[in-house]
């Protein structure tokens, strides 16, 4: 039903950074005059809630909190079957015909590559055209992969629209390939759902995390309010909130 994916889109949009501390401190602004404690008071919870998720402190914790402390072991990823990578967003790049995939994406990209040539397995892309409009992930995915890396994927799923999908339009391919175990392939904050989804179709999964989410010495400028840190928190809290979820409907 597209109205629920819509819907859903839509409310995450509303309630991550900085989209949530705005409307916070907007609907102070209407109410102090009728209000003014209230609306004082909301004006500078919507403040301070957005500079906080603006401090890479505050960044880094809440990217440390969806992480499970997780080391690839390629001796026991040896029973697999496939590689599967995630697709983690596209971009405009005229520079490549229109579109290409993104940082994250390129990050899983190279990873998978790389260890599709160590344990000699088969790749699947997966990702689709969020909105219905551009070139599928996927198809981008499959395309780096051909011309960049000299290993195109086997398998290339292009209708999925989120994490859920992924894991049931991908099983639908392998199945019929007589494949149930995977090393999946994302960021180490999107890991935990990942697998969750994954193995809630029936896959045994094989965790192979891109490093992103790691605590770093950082000199004093480092430490003030940034757009990075705030993209971050928005991350982070996008995670949180879809394993709670996922916990809640079980």
């Amino acid at each position: 039903m597209d109205w629920l994916f819509y819907s859903k889109k839509l409310i995450t949009a509303l309630v991550l950074p900085p989209s949530g501390p705005l409307l916070i401190t907007v609907l102070g602004l209407l109410l102090r005059r009728r209000w003014a404690r209230t609306g004082a008071a909301l004006t500078w919870t919507g403040v301070m809630i957005l500079f906080l998720l603006s401090l890479p402190l505050v960044s880094g914790a809440l990217l440390q909190a969806c992480v499970d402390e997780i080391k690839f072991d390629a001796d026991r990823a040896r029973t697999a079957q496939a590689i599967v990578i995630l697709g983690g967003g596209r971009k405009a790049a005229p520079e490549y015909g229109g579109q290409t995939i993104s940082e994250l994406t390129l990050e899983r990209v190279r990873y998978g590559a790389m260890l599709a040539r160590e344990l000699k397995l088969p790749i699947l892309v997966t990702g689709g055209a969020v909105y219905g409009r551009g070139v599928p992930e996927g198809t981008l995915m499959a395309r780096v992969l051909e011309q960049s890396f000299a290993n195109p994927p086997k398998w290339v799923e292009s209708r999925s629209r989120d994490t859920h999908e992924n894991a049931l339009f991908s099983d639908q391919i392998l199945e019929k390939e007589g494949v149930d175990t995977i090393v999946l392939v994302t960021q180490d904050f999107h890991m935990r759902r990942g697998t969750a989804e994954f193995q809630a179709v029936g896959m045994r999964v094989f965790a192979a995390p891109v490093s992103y989410a790691r605590t770093e010495r950082r000199s004093f400028p480092e430490h003030l309010p940034s757009a990075h840190a705030l993209r971050n928190s928005a991350f982070a809290m996008h995670e949180l909130l879809g394993d709670l979820v996922n916990r809640i409907a079980g």
